[in-house]
């Protein structure tokens, strides 16, 4: 039996392959890359299971599990291809996602965009009120739900052939009954509709974030919904029965049934699995303080994992596009900045790189494919750091004249420069812009680089990894053992994961015995949701694991920190364990915390795990002494930051063993990335294959 984690990016689909048992060869772990299919990533996913499945020499009936991180929803906001979606609100509130908060996003320009209001979720047309209402604060009927009205209004959507309809009334979270049942209704005359209820996708307090949320939902669900259902009956077209589960935004996994009907919690589904991976890849070292830099073909992605715990992004700040999402989100930084981001001269004269890609077609210029214009992969091959006969083990070959050309054509004449500056300054450009974006991820929170390691993965990251962490001051750069798979890999050891919330606004001060059993009362509830939830998935009770949050804020403040539960029945002890637990949080956050003022739980949060098993990657034959010239394979002259040309030796990454020593300048290749070592640097690698770079003076000189 087998699992495979297949993670889609935008130029590679990535796959790792771990045999369960033992083989005669001893090899249990296979890593694979396939070109994405943009069209349709199913197709990309199903060749690539195939190929490594024939590289494992396994049938495809013996994978037991394929974890999947998908970029699908993502792809559908970021290119304004969603649904048509019809709305029913509370009468009087049909425009709450045109209002939104009254924010202006650029507060001193005159032409600027409001995006939710030039390309809202739900058009005006479609947003039909309904006699409704529930009261606070206990959520009491005030007004009946009008079942004909909502009759009436799916006649209309049907009229119009929407099929994607939401339901957001107001103070659902406290009373979702009218929601429901207006869902009956519009499923009675739209059977086949995809229907969203924000009670459902979202029960927490704040309408327009909450109908956003559910607006979001409603938009992707479609789409991303029948993508996940055709590449399931694709997998079992193909033979392969293996449960099939999907990465959630907040680091966790679920099923296809989940992730269909709540789309929204998948949106950053390919990113999470990186940061996962980045994780996994700081254990192998015990290194527990860990940035993660995720550099693939079309984008790099960046988190800061303090004491190797994975953060969640505060509610305020989980915006996807300019649209809020009350989705829970692991808390990271992406742009436009991969080894195919596009440099060039832009209409004022500046020297730009990305956010545009040339992507998996046609790619960089040097891939032959058709593309003409420079990317960072082609400044890499004019550099002499990419070698054309050892790209991806020499799976792809590239031509280094149509590189040249490009960056000479584009760049270089029409600035003065020769080929190599105008390289060296697409490499430049691109830190620069990274550097940028790991700072806010890391300084502007409050954590110091200076006490992290980087860890630097996806096919391009190795390549800029150095670099990286000079311009933040990070402690060491670590190479994981397979960095184009590290994302794939942190599919694999990821626990399945559900989360349920409810809204229920308590100030902690003199709270009385009503309030108290109505906080149990929601946690054993909610807790029982998530343990049906993993019932459901044949988990066993004793492998089970409820975290347990109090969602809170000071009275009167904005937003929510987490806050964790103590084990047992809330009692008023439990409670002041409570809010210590915020104020310690509000102090990691914004170094100060307030003593006398009030402290009010706003929502309830019940995570459900269940722990997967751990990834056993294999350890490295210790090296024993031994010169690392068996690794050797040859050396080529490579242009280094110095503007300096060294004859840099190439390694290969598969003969070098524990122990094993690189002094810069040097390049270790491999199949899925390239490590760049530069002067002054020394590459040592670790017993479970970690490749860790320090600057030479931090080793003594050696």
């Amino acid at each position: 039996m087998a699992r495979i984690g297949v993670d889609v990016g935008g130029t590679f689909t990535d796959l790792v392959l771990e045999l369960e048992g033992e083989r005669e060869d001893g090899k249990r772990i296979f890593v694979h890359k396939v070109p994405s299919t943009p069209a349709d990533q199913s197709e990309g996913v199903l060749r690539g299971i195939l190929e490594i499945c024939q590289l494992g020499g396994i049938a495809p009936s013996d994978v037991r599990l394929i974890v999947h991180g998908t970029t699908v929803a993502t792809n559908i906001t970021i290119e304004h291809n969603g649904a048509e979606v019809g709305m029913l609100t509370t009468r009087g509130f049909r425009d709450i996602l045109h209002i939104g908060r009254h924010k202006r996003p650029e507060n001193f320009s005159l032409q600027f965009d409001v995006p939710w209001q030039s390309r809202p979720l739900v058009k005006r047309r479609n947003r039909i009120a309904i006699s409704e209402r529930i009261m606070p604060p206990q959520g009491e009927v005030a007004v009946a739900l009008d079942e004909q009205e909502v009759r009436a209004a799916a006649e209309v959507f049907k009229q119009r052939g929407i099929q994607s309809v939401i339901v957001c009334f107001l103070y659902s979270f406290l009373n979702d009954a009218h929601e429901r049942r207006a869902k009956e209704i519009v499923l009675e005359v739209l059977p086949d509709a995809y229907v969203s209820c924000s009670s459902e996708v979202a029960n927490v307090i704040r309408e327009y974030e909450r109908f956003s949320t559910t607006a979001m939902n409603a938009y992707v669900g479609p789409k991303t919904s029948h993508y996940l259902k055709n590449l399931e009956q694709k997998l079992l077209g193909a033979g392969i029965k293996a449960h099939l589960r999907i990465m959630q935004s907040n680091g966790g996994v679920s099923t296809v049934e989940k992730c269909s009907s709540e789309a929204v919690s998948i949106l950053m589904s390919g990113l999470a699995g990186g940061v996962m991976g980045g994780r996994w890849s700081g254990a192998l070292s015990d290194e527990k303080n860990i940035i993660t830099v995720d550099i693939g073909g079309t984008s790099a992605d960046f988190s800061t994992i303090p004491d190797g715990q994975v953060r969640i992004m505060n509610p305020r700040d989980t915006y996807v596009g300019a649209y809020p999402i009350l989705a829970p989100m692991i808390d990271l930084a992406t742009m436009g900045a991969g080894g195919g981001s596009i440099a060039y001269i832009d209409e004022g004269g500046a020297f730009r790189v990305g956010p545009r890609s040339a992507g998996a077609y046609p790619g960089p210029a040097c891939y032959g494919k058709g593309g003409t214009e420079p990317t960072v992969t082609d400044a890499q091959v004019v550099l002499g750091r990419l070698d054309p006969d050892h790209f991806l083990g020499g799976g792809v070959r590239i031509d280094a004249e149509l590189a040249r050309e490009a960056i000479r054509t584009r760049i270089a004449e029409p600035l003065g420069m020769t080929v190599e500056e105008a390289a060296l300054g697409i490499l430049r450009i691109m830190n620069s812009n990274m550097s940028l974006e790991i700072r806010a991820n890391s300084v502007a929170k409050g954590y110091d680089p200076r006490k992290f390691a980087l860890a630097a993965y996806g096919g391009a990251g190795p390549l800029n990894g150095v670099a990286l962490a000079e311009a933040v001051s990070a402690r060491e750069v670590i190479i994981p053992p397979a960095p184009g798979i590290t994302a794939a890999i942190g599919l694999l050891v990821t626990d399945m994961q559900y989360e349920f919330t409810r809204s229920v606004p308590t100030v902690l001060k003199d709270v009385e015995q009503p309030a108290l059993d109505r906080l149990n009362r929601v946690i054993d509830e909610l807790t029982e949701q998530c343990a049906e939830r993993l019932e459901a998935d044949s988990v066993l009770k004793q492998a089970r694991r409820f975290i347990r949050i109090a969602e809170c804020r000071y009275h009167g403040q904005g937003f929510e920190l987490r806050a964790e539960i103590p084990d047992g029945v809330l009692d008023r002890e439990r409670l002041a364990v409570i809010k210590s637990n915020f104020e310690e949080q509000h102090r990691r956050d914004y170094g100060w915390a307030f003593d006398e003022v009030d402290v009010e739980i706003v929502t309830i949060r019940i995570i459900g795990l269940a722990r997967t098993l751990p990834l056993s990657w294999p350890e490295l034959e210790d090296a024993a002494g031994s010169s690392i010239d068996g690794a050797l394979m040859y050396e080529r002259p490579t242009l280094f930051d110095d503007k300096k040309v060294y004859s840099t030796p190439r390694y290969d990454r598969k003969r070098l063993k524990a122990g094993h020593q690189l002094p810069g300048p040097a390049i270790i290749v491999q199949h899925d990335s390239t490590t760049l070592v530069p002067p002054g640097y020394v590459a040592r690698v670790s017993a479970k294959g970690n490749i860790h770079i320090n600057a030479q003076r931090v080793q003594g000189g050696a």
